[in-house]
């Protein structure tokens, strides 16, 4: 029987400690992942595309946003990041209990549905 993974959200201020406690949970448990942003700042040095980060063009992130691709986004510093909707069902199908790690901003643009489905 196939095990459907969840979501898991965390959030805080800068500096509340949730990367700690995502980088304690993955270095304990395997059966989570962590979610991958989509970003329209420029990759930093030894970044990768689909590692750290999606890095797309604002056109193609807008786009995002406005079909509901995105679980949640928001602008920092002139560039967006958001979390991927097909991103996590895809980990979530895979049985992966998936963890969202965002900050106050990003929380109050979250979809209003708890259905990532939609």
């Amino acid at each position: 029987m196939n095990h459907q993974g969840i979501l898991v959200v965390v959030s805080g201020f800068s500096g509340a400690g949730k990367g700690t406690l995502m980088k304690e949970l993955l270095k304990r448990y395997d059966n989570y992942a962590l979610s991958i942003s989509a970003t329209t700042r420029a990759p930093r040095e030894g970044e990768t595309d689909g590692k750290e980060y999606f890095f797309v063009t604002k056109e193609q992130f807008e786009k995002m946003r406005d079909e509901r691709k995105l679980i949640e986004y928001a602008q920092y510093v002139n560039n967006y990041y958001g979390t991927p909707k097909e991103y996590v069902e895809q980990k979530m199908a895979e049985g992966k209990d998936v963890i969202l790690e965002i900050g106050q901003a990003s929380a109050r643009n979250s979809s209003t549905s708890a259905n990532t489905a939609n």
